[in-house]
């Protein structure tokens, strides 16, 4: 096969990749909104897995490039929750929890499917994608930089003025993010940053899967 082959097949993959995490990301968002009392993003349809529903194209393209991204954030009535501080907590957790299943259960694949031809080669360049990206998109929403996931959990943890003050910083948050990625030495620091972290996860995950495979 040519290289021109594998560099399609790569992108085709990647974006798939992408696609999944993001949607199966957003979806979990609604139904653990749901489950919490709140129906707003049934409502509007976004309990589906009908992709388009749910990318942001800038964060999709972000998601592919470096790793990390984000989507179309899933609407959200807080004041619906049947306890409204739990509430805001489990649906934020609920995205970067999904993507972290998504990466165990990919890696689990990878570890257990034998290459043995070109689909199955396929199947596992695909896995370490999934993997990858999941565990990049995991780790990114958990940020406190509003308005990721990671903020509206720290949010509730603060007080009075100092909440306003800093939920106010998401007219930003777009910006600031975007600087990060644009500027190289903020790149290299964010890019450490979550190398770090995607280390720690991929141990986590490998002493666990190595502990199963030695169980059964």
């Amino acid at each position: 096969m040519s290289d021109i082959f594998y560099r399609i097949l790569n992108i085709i993959l990647t974006v798939l990749a992408a696609v999944i995490s993001i949607t199966v990301h957003e979806v979990s968002h609604g139904l653990m909104a749901y489950k919490c009392g709140d129906n707003t993003a049934k409502v509007y349809g976004r309990l589906s897995f009908n992709p388009l529903k749910h990318i942001d194209w800038i964060g999709a393209i972000c998601l592919v490039l470096f790793k990390f991204g984000w989507a179309k954030p899933v609407p959200v009535n807080q004041y619906n929750f049947n306890n409204r501080k739990k509430g805001i907590i489990l649906v934020s957790l609920a995205g970067p929890c999904s993507n972290f299943i998504m990466a165990f259960i990919a890696m689990l694949l990878v570890a257990i499917i034998p290459v043995t031809g070109m689909v199955t080669s396929i199947a596992a360049t695909f896995f370490w994608m999934l993997l990858y990206l999941n565990i990049g998109l995991g780790i990114f929403n958990l940020i406190p930089i509003p308005p990721l996931d990671g903020s509206k959990i720290l949010a509730e943890f603060l007080k009075g003025g100092a909440k306003y003050r800093y939920l106010s910083i998401e007219r930003y948050g777009s910006v600031i993010l975007l600087l990060v990625f644009a500027i190289r030495p903020l790149n290299n620091i964010f890019s450490s940053f979550l190398g770090f972290f995607q280390g720690l996860v991929l141990s986590g995950f490998s002493t666990v899967i190595e502990f199963i495979l030695g169980v059964f």
